[in-house]
């Protein structure tokens, strides 16, 4: 006798993959109605993505080994000075945008491309005009933010004044990781180099670095950047190439680099304040980078870490922090056990400890939000 099915049972068949089809597409439209819509990084070279690259500058990291464990480019190096993914990278990939933010100076960072975000920042790059000439060529944050008009002009040609601003002041947020190097590549320059220790006292340097950046973050805001998060300087003094050239012990970070990242945090953190009540519509979130770092570097056995003193690829001196990391470098075994990847900045391992604080972490180290909720606003 012949098989028959019902009808009531040939609907069902048909009706729930319907459903289920619909219920995944709905899922998708959410997902992408919450994801962050565009990520645009200003900063140092903690967050270059490959500006230096198409600058004749002595700051770069487009050579080996630097960029080994970028899965993006199967491991060949793009400019960013570590082993992996940035800070910026990694927030960005958290946060649900597809693409990372492509380096302004990149001939790709045009069209429709921007509107996953720009990233702007520059190794050896700060807040005052005068740091990093050491370097020869750098964006120091003024010329970033004169890149980001060119940007928001081209926005408007993508799609439309009216529709490109509510997409930067809704669906857009302005990442600022700047100052360490108004320290180690300015005012700590021995006096007779180009450093400002000649002719400034340490609160009056501080103190023109935060009116510098009060005019470049109220800047951006006039050009409709509304979701602001602004890292403070990390324990300068703990990185490999200070605690050599300072010749401290393995459990020693170096005093004064340190102080004075403190110094200039507190009155970050009041600047952010202030903005925040000042500039309507904005929110300034700040960034406790100084204790996530010190956090790790006072108990990095307990994340994971094997050193937190010395560069995983660097040469010269007790912590191989003298040498920037080429191709001559020694390297360690296990790029994931250490906490600096060259004598500056963190390896991928510690930049998503870093970031992923940042983005779901509490007020100890991100306020007055963290960056899910800022993406949210």
């Amino acid at each position: 006798m012949a098989f028959r099915v019902s009808a009531p049972f040939v609907v069902v068949v048909l009706v729930v993959p319907f459903v289920m089809v619909c219920v995944v597409g709905a899922q998708k439209e959410e997902a992408a109605a919450a994801a962050l819509g565009a990520s645009f990084i200003f900063g140092d070279s903690l967050v270059d993505a490959g500006n230096n690259n198409y600058l004749p500058t002595l700051s770069k990291a487009n050579i080996r080994p630097n960029g080994i464990d970028f899965t993006a480019s199967g491991g060949t190096p793009t400019g960013r000075y570590t082993n992996g993914r940035t800070i910026g990278d990694i927030v960005g990939e958290e946060l649900g945008q597809p693409n990372f933010a492509l380096p302004f100076l990149s001939p790709n960072a045009t069209g429709r491309n921007i509107l996953y975000g720009v990233n702007y920042a520059s190794g050896g790059g700060g807040i005052m005009n005068a740091t990093g000439r050491i370097f020869v060529n750098r964006l120091g944050m003024d010329i970033q933010i004169d890149y980001f008009n060119i940007t928001r002009k081209q926005l408007n040609k993508v799609l439309g004044s009216s529709q490109a601003r509510e997409f930067l002041m809704k669906k857009a947020i302005f990442s600022i990781t700047v100052g360490a190097n108004d320290f180690l590549n300015n005012y700590l320059l021995p006096v007779l180099s180009v450093g400002e220790r000649i002719s400034e006292s340490p609160d009056a340097f501080v103190d023109h670095l935060i009116t510098n950046l009060r005019g470049q973050l109220t800047r951006l805001y006039r050009l409709d950047a509304r979701k602001f998060v602004v890292g403070n300087v990390g324990p300068i003094g703990c990185i490999p190439y200070q605690k050599t050239i300072n010749r401290v012990s393995q459990d020693e970070c170096v005093k004064l680099p340190n102080q004075l990242a403190q110094q200039y945090n507190g009155k970050l953190r009041n600047l952010l304040a202030q903005l925040n009540d000042d500039l309507p519509g904005a929110t300034f979130v700040y960034a406790n980078v100084y204790d996530l770092v010190m956090e790790l570097v006072a108990n990095y056995a307990k994340y994971g870490f094997e050193s937190a003193s010395r560069a995983c690829c660097g040469n010269g001196g007790q912590f191989q922090g003298i040498i920037p990391c080429g191709p001559t470098s020694s390297m360690c075994k296990d790029r994931s056990r250490y906490v600096f990847w060259d004598p500056y900045h963190p390896s991928e391992a510690a930049n998503l400890i870093i970031a992923k604080q940042l983005i779901n972490g509490s007020t100890k180290y991100i306020s007055p939000v963290n960056l899910r909720h800022l993406r949210d606003l």
